[in-house]
C-alpha cells in the first residue's frame, strides 16, 4: 500500500517503513507526524484518488532527526 501526500508544498510517495526527507516538521527525534493531506491512496490496481483528498485518510510518520 502507498500513499501520495501534501506536505510544505510538495507532495511525497511514501510507503510502510520509507524514510522520507521533507520540509522542517516542528517536534523532537521520536515524536509522531500525522499528515491529513492524502491526495491518492493505492493498493495494487485499486487507487483511490481524492478530490482534491481522500475523505478520512492520513498518513502516520515518526521524526527521525
Amino acid at each position: 500500500m502507498y500513499a501520495v501526500i501534501k506536505t510544505g508544498g510538495k507532495q511525497y510517495r511514501v510507503s510502510k517503513d520509507d524514510v522520507v526527507t521533507i520540509e522542517k516538521v516542528a517536534g523532537d527525534a521520536g515524536a509522531k507526524v500525522e499528515f491529513d493531506h492524502v491526495l491518492m491512496v493505492g493498493a495494487g490496481a485499486d487507487v483511490k484518488i481524492g478530490t482534491p483528498l481522500v475523505a478520512g485518510a492520513k498518513v502516520t510518520g515518526e521524526l527521525v532527526e
